[in-house]
C-alpha cells in the first residue's frame, strides 16, 4: 500500500536528520517506525497479560 504524508517542515527536517543518522533513506524511517507502531499489542492485551504473569508468579511462589 501507497500512503502519502504531508509533514510540516520541521517534521520533515527532522525526519531527514534521524534518517541520516540512521544511514536510511526517510522514506523507509517513516516505514519502519508506523510497522512498528501497528505492531505493537493493544494496551489492554498488554495489561491482561502483566496480570496473568503476576498472578501466576505468586501461584509458583506458593508451590516451592
Amino acid at each position: 500500500m501507497k500512503i502519502s504524508l504531508e509533514l510540516t517542515t520541521e517534521q520533515e527536517l527532522q525526519l531527514q536528520a534521524a534518517a541520516r543518522r540512521l544511514n536510511l533513506r526517510p522514506e523507509d524511517l517513516a516505514s519502519a517506525a508506523v510497522r512498528d507502531l501497528v505492531s505493537r499489542p493493544d494496551p489492554e492485551f498488554s495489561r491482561v497479560a502483566d496480570h496473568v504473569l503476576t498472578k501466576n508468579a505468586e501461584l509458583y511462589d506458593h508451590l516451592r
